[in-house]
């Protein structure tokens, strides 16, 4: 049983490790949204970079990928929860005024926006891992590879899953709310650190905000220009290719007997 000599009983520490959780975790949020990007390149980008991840470490480096950043979240949210509840029991009545211009919303709301990013992990998961929640993921097995198991096409896949106008809209909504929690997140990692003082000041409180806008647009981009017709899919340009090929092929020649009737033929 944890007694109060526990480093885990200082606030300072456990402000720290919500610091190195959540910075980690904004390492991840930029690498993921990097790699997403790759839908705007040929869909061979993509699909081998799924494939790299899906290989490496002979398949199981993904695995003890997924469960560091499953560790990631569970450590970042129940210790900035036990820091919440330990606030709540240090200031049982609230502040007999309150000036909602000193901390702006997204300061204020950290754990909702935190709850809400995680329920959207768990349904992106369920979505493009899983499969579970529309038929987007039967695409990204029609790539002619028999010798090449994890060279799946993840372009299609997500192509075809953004082109619902709701779950394009869903996804949006989601990364304004990521964005929110980054606006100030972002900044107050190092607030939490203890590296915020002095010159840094300035530095600091501009990184959250300027974070917040770049995930935001990389990662929205992406269902807006699938949204728009900008990106098309593997299947697609394929099918538009073989479309062009088949125009600009020379008509068949006729065979022998062809030309035979066509000389017999009245008024001739």
């Amino acid at each position: 049983m944890m007694t109060c000599a526990h480093p885990l009983c200082s606030s300072i520490v456990r402000k720290g490790i919500v610091g190195i959780t959540g910075g980690l975790l904004i390492l991840f949020v930029l690498g993921h949204m990097v790699g997403n990007l790759l839908i705007f390149l040929p869909p061979e980008a993509i699909n081998e970079y799924a494939e790299f991840l899906h290989e490496a470490g002979h398949g199981g480096l993904i695995w003890v990928a997924r469960a560091g950043l499953i560790t990631l979240f569970v450590v970042h949210l129940g210790v900035t929860i036990s820091l919440k509840i330990e606030n709540k029991k240090a200031r049982p009545i609230g502040y007999a005024s309150h000036d909602p211009q000193v901390s702006g919303w997204a300061s204020r709301h950290m754990l909702l926006t935190g709850l809400v990013v995680l329920l959207f992990v768990v349904y992106h998961i369920l979505h493009f891992t899983l499969g579970m929640t529309d038929d987007s993921a039967k695409w990204r097995n029609l790539v002619e590879a028999p010798n090449r198991p994890h060279y799946v096409d993840v372009h299609s896949m997500v192509v075809y899953g953004f082109r619902d106008p709701i779950i394009a809209t869903f996804y949006i909504v989601c990364q304004v709310v990521l964005g929110l929690h980054l606006w100030h997140g972002g900044s107050s990692i190092f607030q939490s650190l203890g590296i915020n003082r002095g010159p840094w000041r300035s530095f600091t409180s501009k990184v959250g905000p300027v974070l917040a806008m770049v995930v935001v647009a990389g990662n929205c981009s992406i269902p807006l220009a699938i949204q728009a017709g900008a990106v098309k899919s593997r299947i697609d340009i394929r099918s538009a290719k073989a479309a062009l090929e088949a125009q600009k092929a020379p008509p068949p020649m006729p065979t022998r007997e062809e030309s035979d009737i066509n000389k017999a033929a009245p008024g001739r």
